[in-house]
């Protein structure tokens, strides 16, 4: 049977509002008597209702945290900065994953809402923002994670694409690379398209052409996508001599591909990825990255709502926080190449 207050309050000899009182305000209650209620609820394994405690004071101790793919250890990292930090401020995190799909992305919204979460951390899969847009009818603050709010109702925290995907140019120029591949992933992602405005940009620095810089998109951006990507690569009549993928996990499918095909990383092709994770650099040949702050970008997000969300609510200003790259060189790009 489930054991209720009432049952706890009856062993201790005490009345509901005291059991509740421990619970809830235990400053308001005597050591001693506090210690009896609490040796009562450990011996009967009481656990209290947390649905009936939010009906009752108004509010979630649950903040909610959707990410656009669990599979990418970068998310996992935004979500470990996270729940740090709402850990530390006495809260819980529910982690969810749109996989990718803006359908899910509405579904666990939808959710959200019913829940009456405290409120929601939201990498967007929608590119449209439409989902958000349903969402925010429901009054429940939120903070976008990964790309920068398009308006002032919320506040975000990203990091600057444009300069991480110049710096993973720049780099593979000054290596002296003239014809380079971007696989891409599904172009409409504002990620994705700042990435490649970034690489464009180092090209012009460079005096370069724009069509030194060859796409190659992709559906998804795992490591089967890229693979494909490699396969497609393999086939190109003029090869590139080097590759920039817009994520780690793309750049490892595409080291497979050029692995598997005796192709050699950097000596044939050299090799930049996205994001660092910790994978980038235990690959078969390391991957020079472009790191991204990912635990600080979930802590940031986190704290911002929890601000919102807290006794100083009325204080609190949308911000946008945008986090800086940075590039780190292992040897899948190092080595000089003529051109």
């Amino acid at each position: 049977m489930t054991v209720g207050i009432k049952d706890v309050a009856q062993a201790a000899g005490v009345s509901v509002g005291t059991v509740s009182n421990v619970l809830n305000q235990p400053d308001r209650v005597s050591a001693g008597t506090r210690r009896q209620v609490q040796e009562v609820i450990t011996r009967l394994g009481y656990v209290r209702s947390e649905s009936a405690r939010q009906l009752r004071a108004g509010r979630s101790r649950i903040i909610s945290l959707l990410v656009f793919d669990m599979g990418n250890p970068f998310f996992v990292d935004i979500a470990r900065g996270a729940e740090r930090a709402a850990r530390d401020a006495g809260l819980g995190v529910m982690v969810c994953n749109s996989g990718q799909d803006p359908a899910e992305e509405a579904d666990y919204l939808a959710h959200f809402a019913e829940q009456r979460v405290r409120g929601a951390l939201v990498a967007p899969a929608d590119p449209s923002g439409g989902t958000l847009r349903d969402f925010r009818r429901h009054g429940i603050p939120y903070v976008v994670v990964d790309r920068v709010a398009g308006d002032e109702e919320g506040c975000s925290v990203s990091v600057d694409d444009e300069a991480g995907g110049a710096l993973a140019l720049r780099h593979l120029v000054a290596q002296g690379h003239r014809r380079i591949a971007f696989v891409s992933g599904p172009p409409h992602l504002k990620q994705v398209q700042d990435r490649r405005t970034g690489a464009l940009v180092a090209l012009a620095e460079a005096g370069l052409p724009l069509d030194a810089l060859r796409e190659l998109p992709t559906e998804r951006m795992d490591v089967a996508a890229g693979r494909d990507a490699g396969a497609r690569l393999l086939g190109l009549a003029d090869r590139p001599t080097a590759v920039f993928c817009a994520n780690d996990l793309l750049a490892l499918g595409v080291l497979q591909a050029l692995y598997t095909a005796g192709v050699r990383v950097p000596e044939d092709i050299a090799l930049v990825g996205y994001d660092d994770i910790e994978f980038a650099a235990a690959a078969t040949v390391p991957l020079t990255s472009v790191r991204q702050p990912a635990y600080t970008l979930g802590t940031i997000a986190a704290e911002l709502l929890l601000e919102e969300t807290g006794a100083a609510a009325t204080d609190h200003r949308h911000q946008h926080v945008l986090l800086q790259p940075e590039l780190v060189v292992r040897r899948s790009s190092m080595g000089g190449h003529d051109g």
